[in-house]
């Protein structure tokens, strides 16, 4: 399976950490900023469907961030395009803002990445990733402008870049078989991805069943998972924030089903910071077959 934010969210998850430099940004930044991007796996897809959504990000009930999100699955191809950026008041500050997309094919009906780009920019600076996959295998991947050589950085394997999800399409949820789609099953899951830069695992535990209004769209109810994440390579050991995050263990999504299809999306997710807790939710969340 896949999630996200967590990119969906990069605006909330560890995918944000390779967007920019995260010694160069505040942990505002971290948690709102960097596109969408969440967490899950991907698996089979049964069936067609569409998902537009839009999101806010508060920061202790402070709203600091809006976000969209459009995923189309038609036949033997899908896309996934991710926007978002902070509020007025957060720009006062720290501007940022952040997309991203995915496209790839259904094949044996699972959702398959080929091409991965995200953008991100704050303070004038701006960073482009971009990733060619293959049957899970990426095959040519670069960030614009480069970084340069970090010695304490640990080196991500060419082993270590198959198998591997890119971070929008790690944010849908496949859930096998016929019948009820939102059980503790669907929780039951890991992925894992490489951003560009980082190679990490996410992983999901079944918490609750709650249930959910959006403004427009989705209203009945959501899976709640745990997200645990596994920093695997390509990434600085002694880095305060991946210590941070791979320490959690209250961070934690809900997700929905796209109308016509067994694919979850993210509805909402919260993430803690040393700011206190950061939450995307879903104002719409409209799905059709």
């Amino acid at each position: 399976m896949h999630i996200p934010t967590l990119h969906l969210l990069r605006f909330m998850f560890p995918s944000a950490l390779s967007c920019a430099r995260p010694q160069r940004r505040s942990w505002l930044a971290v948690a709102v900023l960097c596109g969408l991007g969440l967490a899950g796996g991907v698996a089979p897809a049964a069936a067609q469907g569409k998902l537009d959504a839009q999101y806010t990000v508060t920061l202790v009930k402070i709203p600091v961030g809006k976000g969209s999100w459009h995923v189309d699955i038609q036949g033997d191809q899908f896309s996934a395009v991710a926007n978002g950026g902070t509020s007025k008041l957060v720009r006062l500050f720290t501007g940022g803002s952040g997309s991203g997309s995915s496209q790839g094919q259904v094949v044996n009906g699972a959702l398959v990445g080929t091409n991965y780009r995200s953008s991100f920019s704050m303070s004038k600076k701006t960073e482009e990733i971009h990733i060619t996959l293959a049957k899970g295998n990426v095959k040519e991947s670069g960030i614009v402008p480069e970084p340069g050589p970090d010695p304490a950085r640990l080196p991500v394997t060419d082993a270590q870049r198959h198998g591997v999800l890119d971070p929008m399409t790690a944010s849908l949820v496949h859930v096998p078989g016929t019948g009820e789609m939102l059980t503790p099953e669907a929780c039951h899951a890991s992925a894992p991805v490489f951003d560009g830069r980082m190679r990490y695992d996410l992983k999901l535990e079944f918490k609750r069943m709650e249930t959910v209004k959006a403004a427009k769209g989705y209203r009945g109810p959501v899976v709640v998972c745990a997200i645990y994440f596994v920093p695997v390579a390509g990434y600085i050991p002694d880095r305060p924030v991946i210590k941070y995050l791979a320490a959690q263990r209250n961070m934690e999504i809900a997700l929905a089903p796209i109308a016509g299809t067994r694919i979850l999306a993210p509805f909402w997710m919260t993430v803690p910071t040393p700011l206190g807790q950061a939450r995307l939710e879903a104002t719409n969340f409209v799905t059709q077959p």
